[in-house]
């Protein structure tokens, strides 16, 4: 969970770094730092916090060079101090970035010392820097010696390395954790994501697991972990830099949320054009053909996004639905099925658990595997048969808004596929189910449209230190997520429970310091939920009600009602997302936390 970004060039390759690193700071930002060959030595600027303090000592320093390498910081081993922040030096000659986690880093940091070796930080990634510089000194091949250090290391890892004797040289490696090359003229570049390389460039190079690769100002070679030369496919980066840019938004937050009628406009516009069916996936859709169950695996948010399918799944193509949290299936003894279809969710393509979990997945023979994925190229899809590509755009703020409500989408998609592939899809259906599609967006433009008044329940929320949010059903995930956000960017304790479930346990929490946020739909178990609220109501409990138009809620003492469109029928959840998102984050605006990058989180996670 770090950004990684380095250049080579005939110009002066600091404000690249920095531009790049102020693109990955979504990724990490307890500190950041760069080092550049100048004047024949490392010059390395490193700082606590964001990227623009380092920045200005950069600047303050002239710092100058054509070689150099970048990294901003979510700390795992050791704690946030400049000693811990990257880059990592050995000897003087040798500089290293790193994003990943070193799982034998202790074994070898005894070796190092025994070897002579004096380490100044608590990371793992000062290990690589020695090794490094270990081989390195033996034959002066920079190349080589990483080569030979990487083999010895057991974990994940993206790196690269740069020397004080090579000024023509830019050397990097990965295995488990994203990175990729940008292709320019006369000069190139990595990084960890291609927002940080698209001011110079569209064209990159997605590198594969074990890769490692030598690049010049004028050339690209790749090398696979057996050290053989291959040919990495070259794209043209469809992203653009105003997708990344705030514009008339005070938070990327904000903005996302704002775009979610435009994203799912976008993403449903495949379906509309083609109907349901084997066509809307990329790859070998032949695997949806005899399906007997779905284990759906993912984490964070996305597990929520999973959640909802579950409900959908088992209602509309009478097929078992399995949904686990990939960090936990892929360390249990799971049941396997050669008939299981294994769906994978990560909006960036790279999370690690998840990723580990498909791979065990596939270890245990189970091929039909499915990704539902926003990041074209990324890990995720790559590694499974089929995928289908969620066109949300670039999402910055670490809290994931439309790209969980257009993974909703995506998986409401493959719902209805496997039931039309199943024969349980009438005509009828499958164009009311179209029909509910089109009509989506403008639902929510509608649930937008709420933003003054959950504002208004905002400055409630700011001076609590607890919330309670109830679902029902296919809304309890929605439940779940808008406690997720809420927790996320404003630090309150938030909890989710199914409404059900008070009376056994949660309602001893109640009391009048506790908000509850109820979900209410106009659905079969509106009348479920009001007596739950009666529950709460009684116990002195303060509601917060997110109720459909024909719901028929009133204000009354200790219930506060804000009215979401009419019920769009199997959708709602889609609809429901819009207005827990829109409360957290004005919540968090009332508290004055730092929306888009809340302390201890990060936004690709590819670390365990």
């Amino acid at each position: 969970m770090c950004g990684i970004v380095g250049a080579i060039a005939e110009r002066n390759v600091t404000g690249i770094l920095v531009e790049g690193l102020k693109r990955l700071e979504y990724r990490g930002y307890d500190s950041s730092g760069i080092a550049v060959l100048d004047s024949g030595a490392i010059h390395r600027v490193r700082r606590v916090g964001r990227v623009a303090a380092m920045e200005e000592a950069a600047l303050a320093e002239n710092t100058n060079g054509q070689l150099g390498i970048g990294h901003t910081r979510w700390a795992t081993h050791g704690g946030v101090t400049e000693p811990n922040a990257h880059p990592h030096v050995s000897g003087e000659l040798i500089a290293v970035v790193h994003n990943g986690i070193i799982e034998n880093h202790d074994h070898k940091r005894d070796e190092l010392k025994g070897q002579g070796y004096a380490f100044t930080s608590q990371t793992d990634t000062e290990v690589i820097a020695h090794l490094v510089h270990r081989h390195y000194v033996q034959d002066q091949d920079l190349f080589a010696a990483v080569q030979r250090a990487v083999k010895e290391l057991e974990g994940a890892y993206a790196i690269a390395v740069i020397a004080r004797d090579n000024p023509d040289l830019l050397v990097v490696a990965r295995m488990g954790c994203p990175l990729l090359i940008g292709v320019g003229e006369g000069e190139n570049f990595v990084a960890s994501d291609v927002s940080a390389v698209l001011s110079s460039t569209r064209r990159v190079m997605y590198l594969e697991e074990g890769d490692v690769a030598r690049i010049t100002r004028e050339s690209v070679q790749v090398f696979d972990g057996t050290g053989a030369a291959v040919e990495r496919k070259l794209h043209l980066s469809d992203v653009s830099l105003a997708s990344l840019e705030l514009g008339p938004y005070s938070h990327f937050m904000q903005k996302e949320i704002h775009e979610q009628p435009r994203a799912l406009s976008d993403t449903i516009e495949q379906i509309l054009a083609q109907g349901f069916g084997a066509s809307l996936f990329d790859g070998d859709a032949s695997i949806l053909q005899g399906v007997k169950s779905v284990q759906i695996i993912a984490c964070g948010t996305s597990f929520y996004a999973g959640s909802v399918a579950r409900y959908w799944v088992e209602s509309l193509t009478g097929l078992p639905c399995a949904v686990e949290i990939a960090s936990e299936y892929r360390y249990r003894e799971a049941v396997a099925s050669p008939d299981n279809l294994i769906v994978t969710i990560s909006q960036s393509g790279e999370t690690l658990d998840t990723m580990e979990a498909l791979k065990y997945a596939k270890s245990l023979g189970q091929n039909r595997t499915l990704s539902i994925c926003n990041v074209r190229e990324s890990a995720l899809p790559r590694f499974s048969a089929a995928v289908f590509y969620t066109k949300a755009g670039a999402e910055i703020g670490v809290a994931s808004t439309k790209a969980f409500t257009t993974q909703l989408v995506a998986l409401f998609a493959l719902t209805v596929t496997l039931a039309k592939l199943n024969g349980r899809l009438t005509p009828e259906a499958e164009a009311g189910y179209l029909d509910a599609l089109r009509h989506l967006p403008g639902s929510v433009q509608h649930a937008l449209n709420l933003e003054p008044q959950i504002k208004a329940w905002s400055d409630r929320f700011a001076a609590k230190d607890h919330a309670l949010f109830l679902g029902r059903g296919v809304h309890y995930p929605i439940a779940m997520e808008g406690a997720l956000k809420l927790k996320e960017i404003t630090y309150i304790h938030a909890e989710a429970y199914p409404a059900g479930e008070l009376k056994h346990g949660p309602l001893a929490l109640v009391d009048e310091n506790m908000p509850v946020v109820v979900i209410a739909p106009n659905d079969a178990l509106l009348e479920k939920v009001k007596s739950n609220m009666q529950e709460v109501r009684a116990r002195g409990g303060e509601i917060f009600v997110f109720a459909d138009l024909d719901s028929h809620f009133h204000d009354s003492e200790g219930v506060h009602v804000i009215r979401t469109p009419r019920h769009v029928g199997i959708l709602s959840p889609i609809v429901h997302a819009v207005p827990v998102q829109l409360l957290a984050y004005h919540t968090a605006l009332s508290r004055g936390t730092d929306v888009d990058k809340p302390r201890n989180l990060a936004k690709s996670v590819t670390v365990e």
